[in-house]
């Protein structure tokens, strides 16, 4: 039982208990991650008491969920009950506890789901690698020597390792995709709005999200359509009417114009990248290239108004305690502080053009295909590396590819490229807003064609 939803069928058909299950995933994570360092927190006392409450309410005829048993954690910028909420932070961690739990957490609970603990990040989700001076670096499950990816690199790397079959991570500039690519998963980072961000730590308000992150198609589905909904904790939440589950979809690609994004995302990236893209342009028999037009500078003005609103978020400690940051934070916040409010102002025009040209070219293609990162994962501690023959930073331009798209709240689903003996890497399924079920299909059929899966490190969390 390698996904989630296969497990929560065990569980509520009494095939495993929801007990065992969520022992089996304890067991892991005690066993493996002193080696890969994706938890800050394990709630081993209440994981167990929750899942007994789900093996009461199947003994007494009830039906518990559609994820029923299915061990989860999440970043640690979601608020967990009893919890203080670090994002991680050094800082944050003199916070008292969280006094209930973040909306995200709240549904998945109702589905059936048993949380299990908090996982390791980016400093206030500020980078591309969860290499976090406070809490540590979180390693690669598939060489321990590289990064996780990030700022949700704990959330990727437990599911890549079979620590956990789900979990929840944020992505303001490509904070899913980017360790979703490296640690060879499913990451979601849905249309800006979708989904509640209710009881999350923010980073920067007009472009963080929430996603899971999964080993199948089915379980991104199952959890997409679980976590929907409006919500009155996050203004930005819609109140469009769900997706249907992928239980309502199939695999049938026929219509569903597709292309691959030429220019920009071509350029500047490693041969490995344009081929695993290339791999999956067969696989979907298309030719086609797109131009998303001024996607260069999309990313520069993305720069711009992340850092802005970051710095503005935490000024006030900047002043007082910026000895207590990550030092690579705080010279970005700081450098952010600094940016004339006219560049800021600039970039949201920008911003606005930008969607508009996106737009019209969605107009004549309903998906498109790009690299997630231009690399695969680099060594920890690495601080350059070269493309195009030039020596580049390797914190920044992991983001190369994914922030163009966030930077105007598109639906993005992040594959895993099937790579025999070769680290992972993603590609980009890309979609106009509130088109996530034709993400889905797309990502169904080259599942089903075997094109993207995901290697399951050490065995399963389940029993």
């Amino acid at each position: 039982m390698n996904d989630a939803v296969s497990i929560a069928a065990a569980v509520r058909e009494g095939r495993v208990s929801a007990v065992d299950v969520t022992k089996a995933a304890l067991a892991k994570i005690a066993a493996r991650d002193h080696e890969l360092n994706c938890f800050t927190a394990v709630i081993t006392e209440t994981a167990l008491a929750d899942a007994a409450r789900i093996d009461r309410e199947i003994a007494q005829g009830n039906n518990p969920g559609v994820l029923a048993g299915v061990p989860f954690a999440v970043k640690n910028l979601f608020d967990l009950a009893g919890l203080t909420t670090l994002a991680g932070s050094k800082i944050n961690a003199e916070n008292p506890p969280a006094t209930q739990d973040a909306t995200a957490i709240v549904k998945l609970k109702q589905a059936g789901a048993v949380l299990v603990g908090a996982l390791n990040m980016d400093e206030y989700a500020y980078g591309f690698v969860t290499e976090n001076s406070h809490y540590g670096a979180t390693h690669n499950p598939h060489d321990l020597q590289r990064v996780a990816g990030g700022s949700s690199g704990g959330s990727a790397a437990a599911v890549a390792a079979g620590l956990v079959t789900l979990t929840l991570g944020s992505d303001t500039n490509g904070s899913i995709r980017v360790p979703a690519a490296l640690c060879g998963v499913l990451g979601l980072k849905p249309t800006y709005g979708r989904l509640s961000r209710g009881g999350v730590a923010l980073f920067s308000g007009s472009f963080d999200h929430i996603g899971p992150f999964a080993r199948s198609v089915q379980d991104i589905a199952t959890v997409f359509d679980v976590l929907q909904g409006e919500d009155n904790q996050d203004p930005v939440c819609t109140k469009l009417p769900p997706e249907p589950s992928l239980a309502q979809l199939n695999q049938d690609i026929s219509g569903i114009r597709i292309a691959i994004a030429g220019d920009y995302f071509v350029k500047g990236t490693e041969a490995e990248a344009l081929a695993a893209v290339a791999q999956v342009a067969r696989a979907l028999n298309i030719t086609e290239y797109v131009t998303l037009p001024e996607a260069n500078r999309a990313r520069a003005a993305a720069f711009v108004i992340t850092a802005s609103e970051g710095a503005n978020l935490h000024l006030e400690k900047l002043k007082s305690r910026p000895q207590d940051f990550d030092p690579a934070t705080r010279d970005r916040f700081l450098a952010g502080a600094l940016i004339p409010s006219s560049w800021y102002l600039q970039a949201q025009r920008f911003r606005r053009w930008y969607s508009d040209r996106i737009r019209e070219v969605f107009q004549n293609v309903d998906i498109i295909l790009a690299p997630t990162t231009p690399i695969s994962a680099p060594l920890i501690g690495q601080q350059t590396m070269i493309l195009d023959g030039e020596e580049i930073l390797v914190r920044p331009h992991l983001g190369l590819f994914t922030q163009p798209l966030s930077f105007i709240g598109l639906p993005v689903l992040s594959v895993p490229i099937q790579r025999p003996n070769a680290l992972p890497l993603g590609v980009q399924l890309i979609a106009a807003p509130y088109n996530e079920a034709l993400i889905l299909r797309v990502a169904s059929f080259l599942e089903s064609e075997g094109i993207i899966s995901v290697k399951v490190l050490g065995g399963t969390a389940s029993p």
